[in-house]
């Protein structure tokens, strides 16, 4: 059984936030991600790392993130 789930990435200035399908079974390394939606996320990541927005989009919603001044 898989279920729809939300992985958050950052990367310097830069976050994502990826829609991926967790698997969910029996046993005790449940719930966990399929090879398939690690590279995904792993290919993510590495967009961000080098600046490839354009790449980064291709996996999800990305945010730019600004630093707050705690007063």
């Amino acid at each position: 059984m898989t279920r729809p789930s939300k992985e958050f990435i950052h990367e310097g200035r830069y976050g994502a936030e990826i829609q991926v399908e967790l698997i969910e079974d029996d046993t005790a390394w449940s719930p966990y991600l399929s090879p398939a939606e690690v590279r995904k996320l792993e290919a993510a990541h590495g967009a961000l790392r080098r600046g490839d927005l354009v790449v980064a989009a291709k996996y999800g919603r990305i945010f730019e993130l600004t630093p707050v001044a705690a007063e």
